[in-house]
């Protein structure tokens, strides 16, 4: 026979039901505990724990001392960070010359600065200096992107020869704090080196330009007789005074130790020069002559009257001119020679390659 236990009286039910809470309150109790300890060996040792050191606007004062109140110790004043002076923007054309001094060198046409400025830049290169090369106008001639890209690779296989180092080169697709855009090239593994080409058009040895580009030409630009110029590749348009701002951002970012360009307008020995030569001559003048750290520097180079003055140049160093010309004419189907003897029998080039005058501020016998 089953036994049923007899029903609890009030007071047993009590006592139990006061029993089962009690028991349930410490396993709670210890599930909070066990969570809070295994919290703290589960965190990594070097989780940043957030302070609030602020005071609180609610929190309570304290109570004074019972006995003579104490000054209360002064709050930490903390020290202000110094704000740095802002120093002139950086150009995206900033390049870094480790230290070595650097050339800028500005030219109207891809080939102006091997024909005329040689042997100075080949040098330059030789003896370890940054040079930075800028050409303001695509030498287009009137023929399209095509002869364009044509001449600018001659130009980068001339720099490689006087470098004495074949290899790739990256571009650069850059605009100037002025708005200019320039396409900017290195060899790889060489940032001593730069090639930047801005692509204006090609004014024509009568500075009248070419009917393809709209007979627009830098003469015209400088002059005011057109508000604007629009490089060949399609770019942005430039007006005069961006034209000069963005040859001053260029000296600005290289800081060059000498620059390089053409003989400019006003000058004894501009008359019978390639209008677009004197131009830029004039540009670069009037940007980077008043610079005192640059001015010292720059040397105005002769070009096509040139032929009137003494041979300057033979035997190695001559040979060395003609042949990074040479190089480079092996792109350019307008003035193409074969060897040595060849390019120096073109008409007019073969003079020119004989002789290099650079020119100082005052020897430019301006008029």
């Amino acid at each position: 026979m089953t036994r049923v236990p007899p029903p609890l009286t009030g007071a047993r039910r009590e006592g139990s039901a006061g029993l089962i809470a009690a028991i349930a309150i410490a396993a709670v109790l210890f599930v909070a505990v066990a969570a809070i300890f295994a919290f703290a060996l589960l965190r990594p040792a070097g989780d940043p724990v957030a302070i609030d050191t602020t005071t609180s606007p609610t929190a309570a004062s304290p109570s004074p001392s019972a006995s003579a109140p104490e000054s209360p110790a002064p709050a930490p004043v903390p020290t202000p960070t110094p704000t740095p002076t802002p120093g002139p923007p950086t150009s995206p054309a900033a390049q870094v010359c480790d230290g070595a001094p650097t050339l800028l060198t500005v030219w109207a046409h891809p080939d102006d600065d091997i024909i005329f400025a040689n042997p100075t830049i080949s040098d330059a290169i030789a003896a370890g200096q940054c040079v930075r090369t800028v050409f303001l106008t695509a030498g287009d001639a009137g023929k399209g992107m095509e002869y364009v890209q044509a001449r600018e690779l001659g130009i980068l296989r001339a720099y490689n020869a006087m470098r004495e180092q074949e290899g790739l080169w990256h571009a650069d697709d850059i605009t100037l704090d002025t708005g200019l855009h320039i396409r900017r090239l290195s060899p790889d593994g060489d940032p001593r080196i730069s090639v930047a080409y801005v692509r204006l058009p090609d004014g024509n040895i009568t500075d009248g330009g070419f009917a393809a580009t709209g007979f627009a030409t830098l003469s015209k630009l400088i002059d005011g007789s057109i508000g604007s110029l629009a490089p060949v590749d399609g770019g942005p348009a430039i007006t005069r005074d961006q034209l000069v701002a963005s040859l001053r951002e260029l000296g600005d970012a290289v800081r060059p130790s000498a620059t390089l360009t053409h003989i400019p307008r006003g000058s004894a020995f501009a008359p019978g020069d390639h209008p677009d030569h004197s131009v830029v001559g004039t540009v670069v003048r009037e940007a980077l002559s008043s610079d005192a750290a640059v001015a010292p520097g720059i040397r105005y180079f002769v070009g096509y009257p040139s032929e009137n003055l003494p041979r300057n140049l033979d035997g190695a160093v001559l040979d060395r001119k003609v042949d990074t010309y040479r190089i480079y004419t092996q792109q350019d189907k307008v003035i193409r020679c074969a060897d040595r003897a060849n390019c120096l029998k073109t008409r007019k080039f073969g003079e020119w390659l004989q002789r290099s005058y650079p020119k100082t501020e005052a020897e430019l016998q301006l008029g």
